[in-house]
């Protein structure tokens, strides 16, 4: 059922980002986890997401209301039935994982050789799996969809 979506970043910081597609996820009613494979950047990206105008309603994971939290933050699958998963920092998916959601997202930075390898890996590993996926870029000036694979 799942989808993955691969955003290339090149122009906008990745809070940024993160909270334009958290709030669009939200506003088609779904719960959304954030996994990182770090504490250090996850805690930099809360940071991020306070400090900016407008108000993202979120937290960090392994506090008593994960399970009530919009937006959760964690290293590890979510205690918040999220519709729709984003992995910032090179987290890992399934396919399997990804088939049981609504969407899953790949935020990645652009300007990194080494997280840009990871997602083609990522890219090659869940489309030969079967997902379904799509390429968007931002190195016009807005988003992109560049490429798509379907499930065949």
């Amino acid at each position: 059922m799942g989808a993955v979506y691969f955003y290339h970043l090149t122009r906008a910081p990745l809070a940024e980002t993160l909270a334009t597609l958290s709030e669009k996820s939200l506003s088609a009613g779904w719960r959304v986890e954030v996994r990182g494979r770090s504490d250090e950047m996850l805690r930099a990206l809360d940071q991020a997401l306070w400090l900016r105008e407008g108000f993202l309603p979120h937290g960090m994971a392994g506090g008593p209301h994960d399970a009530d939290q919009p937006v959760l933050l964690t290293t590890g699958a979510g205690g918040n039935s999220p519709a729709c998963v984003m992995s910032v920092g090179g987290a890992d998916l399934s396919a399997g994982e990804i088939a049981a959601l609504d969407r899953a997202c790949i935020l990645f930075d652009g300007h990194d050789a080494e997280a840009v390898q990871h997602a083609r890996v990522q890219w090659k590993t869940l489309t030969d799996a079967g997902t379904e996926a799509q390429y968007w870029s931002e190195e016009s000036g807005r988003w992109e969809k560049k490429a798509e694979s379907k499930k065949g």
